[in-house]
């Protein structure tokens, strides 16, 4: 599969067509429709055709409510909002507030690659006026801070590149940065190099759940990374080749760094991970524990999964720090597939028994919150 960083496909129509799936969600299925069932994206966003007034349309050809999608979210104050986004690349930078609760953002088209939210700051970019630089947080694309927020068919992307900046050591750059619970993505890709997705929580108290379902997600440095309880359930995870590097390790998928209290953190299931790089360049994962939370202990499931051959299959972990060995983690695997998963050393990839993986399950990671029964 091609990077989409070097290409974000677009729609070249004139009018936006809802698909039926979006129409669906969106409750549309009985309104009425243009000839042929095809409906320009400017009528749905028109009064009469409005089905609640929390429903708010966003089009970067001025045929919605608004025109960029934070401007759409400024307004969104209050709970059980739908943003309905056009097809397009939007390319700012958002930021949700915490009051915005129950919050849902759908792609029209029903597929991720139209609807791209993009922007290109890193850690190291320097901030317009002067105060300094961005830092990771800083960085992201897009921020989302409101428990309930739901997205699907949406791109988040940070196209920051480190080529194009020789001279900046902060080379972190978020797609998006997840903090409420119960957050759920279902069909989203999420673009990047370093620290793509950081699935995190509000404070080391707040074990925030969040839910991943048939997503894209690719990067090279910790790509996947925070201290969330995330499930990500028939995801596709890819690494990139590098041209800066000689040599393996290129970098690495997940860097967990689940608070010491959190007996959960992230689970991986029935997904893949693949890569553009040469065979055994990647680690399958590395622990973080950040100096502002000495007492992590970085948590990791992954399941029943493919794991193809970028992944070291002979030594998958590795130390972020050689205080914290990732031997003294939780990092386990189960039941994995390919030849990135092959057990060659055992002791350097713990595995799970039948009794502890009934356990490692979305249901047991997610409790009384069943996003998947919402459809996707």
């Amino acid at each position: 599969m091609p990077s989409p960083h070097r290409q974000l496909p677009l729609s070249r129509r004139g009018f936006l067509t809802a698909s039926a799936g979006a129409a669906a969600a969106l409750g549309l299925a009985s309104a009425p429709a243009s000839a042929g069932g095809r409906r320009p994206f400017g009528r749905f966003g028109s009064p009469a055709a409005r089905l609640t007034p929390t429903t708010l349309y966003v089009d970067a050809r001025g045929r919605g409510d608004f025109t960029t999608v934070q401007a759409a979210v400024t307004t969104v104050t209050t709970t059980g909002y739908t943003l309905v986004l056009a097809p397009g690349v939007y390319r700012e930078t958002v930021a949700v507030a915490a009051t915005a609760t129950e919050l849902t953002w759908i792609g029209a088209s029903e597929d991720p690659r139209h609807v791209v939210i993009v922007y290109d700051n890193a850690a190291g970019t320097p901030k317009p006026d002067g105060s300094g630089t961005y830092g990771t947080t800083g960085s992201a694309t897009t921020l989302v801070r409101p428990d309930g927020f739901t997205a699907r068919w949406i791109t988040f992307a940070n196209d920051w590149l480190r080529a194009d900046h020789p001279g900046v050591s902060g080379t972190q750059a978020v797609a998006i940065k997840v903090l409420g619970d119960r957050s759920a993505f279902h069909h989203c890709r999420f673009l990047g190099h370093q620290d793509t997705l950081y699935a995190d929580s509000t404070s080391l108290a707040v074990f925030a759940r969040q839910y991943f379902s048939h997503c894209y997600v690719e990067g090279d440095v910790d790509f996947v990374f925070g201290r969330g309880t995330a499930v990500f359930e028939q995801c596709h995870f890819r690494t990139l080749t590098r041209t800066d590097l000689a040599s393996a390790p290129y970098g690495f998928v997940f860097a967990p760094s689940t608070a010491g209290a959190n007996p959960l953190g992230y689970l991986v299931t029935r997904s893949h991970i693949s890569s553009e790089a040469p065979d055994a360049h990647y680690k399958l994962a590395r622990p973080w524990v950040p100096s502002s939370d000495p007492t992590a202990r970085p948590a990791l499931t992954v399941r029943d999964s493919r794991l193809d051959a970028g992944i070291d299959a002979v030594a998958p972990y590795a130390n972020m720090s050689d205080s914290f060995p990732w031997q003294n983690q939780r990092f386990a695997e189960y039941r994995n597939t390919g030849p990135g998963a092959v057990i060659t050393v055992p002791e350097n990839r713990p595995q799970l028994t039948d009794e502890q993986a009934e356990s490692a399950t979305r249901a047991a990671y997610l409790g009384d919150w069943q996003p998947w029964k919402r459809g996707c």
